[in-house]
């Protein structure tokens, strides 16, 4: 095999040895999160509280105790799929490869491979949850709160999660071995990802061995694997479920809350943002750099959609009211939030397009040896990073609605008010009628470890980014990101970080 041809398979760099603490840190992810998936279910629900009461009490604490209030299924681990919905949710993922296909996008280019060329992209990822989303309020105006959209994601939310993650574990199992196909000098562009083919298989099925492996299938023609996982299922089944929650709420309680009205705004204004400017995702390192494995699959697929909602479902059994001071501080910590993350990435997608824009003509930039330019003024002369800022910012407002949170299920049995009527929910223990009341208690305060965990989870994946992104910039650009550094020596938090 010649030079010339071992550029079209293999990285143009040289290793840049393991990330994520290598194979042993790629299997722990791999099966830790998926549990803490499950956790954060369980032990946040409408059965018992949030979190279960028993883990209040750890010298009470049992087995037995766990799986009353968790709502463990009783046929075990087996109970926590099906079949039928595992059909419904595929159903899902090929009505939005239908849609993809036949409605009209924007067609681009992606940047320039290590092996010289391009791949051309199709984004209609927004037309696509439009339509989606339409049908979803045309079924709420037929059949209100009962609708079978709704009601199906409340009640099979366990299965649905498992449902996503069997996909995700296939795509990661699939794109892996057909990897090894990619052979020197292919006309489809296909190449590794320069950290994806250590030689290990636990690390490489994690990490992404190839970097953008795609399909070409009768009638939807190619479609790129990793791009059509990073916004269209994940992202809209984020909304949908945020929708669904809400929608819950209301049948419980026979109002919308304003936390949840915020929440639903907040983090859906995020989604159709993120799907409106889809092809910035060109330039972003998930699509540049990382191979497409179990990391990207089981983020996009699982982790985004049900870990990004917890909000949401936490406020449909436990409502939290702000007024109008509450609702204003966490309007203005949003509009911050989002005033960094969009006008910063705006600013850098215009200068990469367009350095003559009007918009970004002005901004003062250092050329490399490569012949790439870097920003040192704007947005991106106060921080190296500082769009994550701002999407740090915006994660406070998705958790600050839930306030103090926590809260505690309580069931007491009613005495007939005359007449045989009783102040029941409708609920009967042992065949009495009784009133289910959710209170606070002593689980006040407890909930916030997991209605904020998303703060916490994203700060450390945004700082463990950045570090990657340095260390990509390092290896790419050499001394003159060494200067770049000096130029715009704060990374993520001007003064600070």
């Amino acid at each position: 095999m010649s030079k010339s041809e071992r550029k079209s398979v293999l990285p143009a760099e040289p290793s840049h040895g393991y990330e994520f603490g290598g194979p042993i840190g790629a299997f722990a992810t791999s099966l830790g999160l998926p549990l803490v998936c499950y956790l954060a279910t369980f032990i946040c629900n409408d059965i018992s509280g949030c979190p279960v009461p028993a883990t209040l009490h750890p010298s009470s604490l049992s087995l037995a105790k766990l799986k009353v209030e968790t709502g463990w299924p009783e046929n075990g681990i087996l109970g926590l799929g099906s079949v039928e919905v595992t059909v419904w949710v595929l159903a899902y993922y090929f009505l939005s490869l239908v849609l993809y296909a036949v409605l009209p996008g924007e067609e681009s280019q992606g940047v320039e491979l290590r092996s010289g060329g391009r791949l051309q992209y199709k984004f209609n990822a927004f037309n696509s949850a439009v339509v989606v989303l339409v049908a979803a309020l045309a079924g709420t105006l037929v059949q209100g709160h009962k609708f079978t959209l709704w009601t199906f994601i409340w009640k099979n939310y366990v299965q649905l999660l498992t449902a996503n993650l069997g996909i995700a574990f296939f795509l990661a199992c699939f794109v892996y071995v057909r990897s090894f196909s990619v052979h020197a000098g292919n006309s489809e562009k296909r190449e590794l990802a320069a950290g994806g083919h250590s030689g290990n298989l636990v690390y490489d099925w994690f990490i992404g061995r190839e970097l953008n492996p795609r399909l070409t299938l009768p009638v939807f023609g190619t479609v790129d694997i990793k791009c059509f996982c990073e916004l269209r299922p994940g992202m809209l089944g984020w909304m949908l479920l945020n929708l669904a929650f809400m929608v819950h709420q209301y049948k419980l309680h026979g109002y919308i809350s304003d936390s949840m009205v915020l929440i639903i705004t907040f983090q859906s204004l995020y989604v159709l943002d993120a799907l409106w400017m889809e092809p910035a995702i060109l330039t972003t390192i998930d699509i540049t750099a990382d191979g497409f494995g179990f990391m990207l699959a089981f983020g996009d697929l699982a982790w985004l959609p049900f870990i990004y909602s917890m909000q949401a479902r936490y406020l449909a059994v436990y409502p939290v009211h702000l007024g109008i001071w509450g609702i204003s501080g966490i309007l203005a910590i949003q509009g911050l939030g989002y005033s960094v993350f969009r006008s910063s990435n705006n600013e850098k997608n215009r200068f990469r397009t367009n350095p003559k824009d009007p918009k970004v003509a002005h901004l003062r930039y250092m050329e490399t040896a490569s012949g790439s330019k870097l920003l040192i003024s704007g947005w991106w002369g106060t921080a190296r990073h500082i769009n994550y800022l701002g999407d740090w910012i915006m994660a406070w407002s998705y958790c600050l609605p839930t306030g103090l949170a926590g809260y505690v299920i309580q069931h007491s049995s009613m005495a007939p008010l005359g007449g045989g009527e009783s102040p029941t929910d409708g609920s009967f223990i042992g065949g009495a009628p009784t009133k289910t009341d959710v209170v606070q208690s002593e689980a006040k305060g407890w909930g916030m470890l997991i209605t904020y965990f998303y703060v916490l989870y994203f700060a450390i994946l945004l700082i463990h980014r950045e570090m990657r992104d340095e260390e990509k910039c390092m290896r790419k650009y050499g001394k003159d990101w060494d200067e770049y550094r000096k130029k715009v020596p704060w990374r993520i938090l001007p003064g600070v970080y």
